[in-house]
């Protein structure tokens, strides 16, 4: 079983070194290390690739990234942040704590990291430059706020656990709110606190009729995470039904209400959200294989022997397991992280007596730190691709956020009752 685990590390990262991409790597040294080392039949990859795609929850997955791109062209993001900045932009700081609201605002939509950094980052952080705003600094804020995205709900880094693992989605969504809104806040801290250590200007208050007036504008916007996470919770329809509501929604105030989308958006939208998709089923399919294979070879169960050897302490073990997820989020993907690394670590944390749910969120958050960490940090690129800012000038700023929410997760991490309270709450 050794050898197996061995030659099975050594051709995935082979395959990520000379640029595969991740769900071919994943399905090669699958196949090779099953050919090499045990007599299971090869056939068992595509039988457990097809049958992890046929799965009714796996259908919110590009429903949800499609509606982000509707809602991203149809002019909703726009209000979002028009709405944001008529709250709270009178503060210190007001502007970058308006694109960290704007960004939470947007991840209860999209679902998705790089598209709240694209859609608010792309006006946000000129806006921040003009105001004087460190350009590094704008830049790095609004990568480190769009990495919100995948753990405010809804999620699909969520809903690709819930389908791994069977555990419920809707309690993963649950489990997201409060972590999220605590990385949000630690986040508009650091704003307020730069802003007062360099004199950054506020924003001028509005009056309570032109808040009203904002609000009025944006109301169709704001009814998005209102009917998306109320009919959730509220037991009108699942996640993935959900997902197509917020598509037909999105669809709908984008053409007739807002009147933005267009033919030539709409199929903008439409051709983001299909190739997005493709990759994304493609690296579920292969890798639930890969779980299967792990799980038929007793890696897991061997990895959590050794690891138990080595500490019988739980909080020794998560920290092992947040430091190795740390530095993965640093090279691959969240969600191809996720599904490489959940068969091999959740049975080790409920051996501890750790919720799923619970995990689901140490991970998520975890490799969420990964959209900002380098050399990977896609939500970095994005920023300094919409912003035409240097890397070197946004990797300067960026630590700061990195450690913050590093913190965060480790407060997550060993205080269980910030995710499952509303859980317990609300379902158990």
């Amino acid at each position: 079983m050794s050898n197996a685990l061995i030659l099975l590390c050594i051709l995935i990262v082979a395959c990520l070194t000379i640029g595969v991409p991740i769900g071919i790597s994943i399905g090669t040294a699958t196949a090779v290390t099953m050919f090499f080392t045990s007599k299971f039949p090869l056939i068992i990859i595509s039988q457990n690739a097809f049958t992890a795609l046929d799965s009714f929850p796996l259908l919110a997955v590009p429903l949800f990234i499609l509606s982000g791109n509707l809602m991203s062209y149809g002019g909703i993001s726009r209000r979002l942040v028009n709405l944001a900045d008529a709250l709270v932009g009178f503060v210190s700081g007001g502007l970058a704590i308006v694109t960290v609201v704007a960004c939470m605002f947007f991840s209860a939509i999209s679902g998705s990291a790089v598209a709240t950094v694209s859609a608010i980052g792309g006006f946000m952080i000129p806006e921040m430059t003009k105001k004087n705003y460190d350009p590094g600094f704008s830049a790095a804020l609004a990568a480190s706020a769009g990495s919100l995205g995948v753990i405010i709900p809804p999620s699909v880094s969520f809903v690709v656990y819930g389908v791994m693992t069977g555990v419920s989605i809707g309690e993963l969504f649950t489990a997201g709110i409060v972590p999220g809104i605590l990385l949000g806040l630690g986040m508009m801290v650091i704003c307020y606190l730069f802003a007062r250590k360099h004199g950054y200007p506020r924003g001028i208050k509005q009056s309570w009729k032109q808040i009203g007036l904002i609000l009025k504008d944006s109301f169709w916007a704001v009814m998005v995470p209102v009917i998306i996470l109320g009919g959730i919770y509220g037991g009108v329809f699942t996640p993935t039904e959900a997902a197509g509501v917020a598509g037909v929604y999105s669809l709908f105030i984008g053409v007739f209400v807002y009147k933005e989308l267009n033919r030539e958006t709409l199929r903008g939208a439409f051709r983001d959200a299909v190739l997005v998709n493709g990759a994304v089923t493609f690296m579920i399919g292969l890798s639930m294989a890969f779980a299967r294979y792990l799980t038929m070879a007793g890696i897991p169960r061997m990895i959590t022997s050794s690891l138990l050897s080595f500490t019988q302490s739980s909080i020794v073990t998560l920290l092992i397991i947040n430091i190795i997820l740390l530095i993965a989020g640093c090279f691959i993907d969240n969600i191809s992280a996720a599904i490489i690394l959940t068969p091999i670590f959740l049975p080790i944390v409920q051996s501890f007596g750790v919720d799923p749910v619970h995990f689901g969120v140490i991970i998520t958050v975890a490799l969420a730190i990964g959209f900002i960490t380098p050399p990977y940090g896609p939500n970095l690129f994005v920023a300094a691709t919409i912003s035409g800012i240097s890397l070197e000038s946004i990797t300067r700023h960026i630590w700061i956020f990195c450690l913050t929410m590093t913190a965060i997760l480790f407060f997550i991490t060993y205080v269980p009752g910030i995710s499952m309270g509303l859980v317990h709450l609300l379902y158990r």
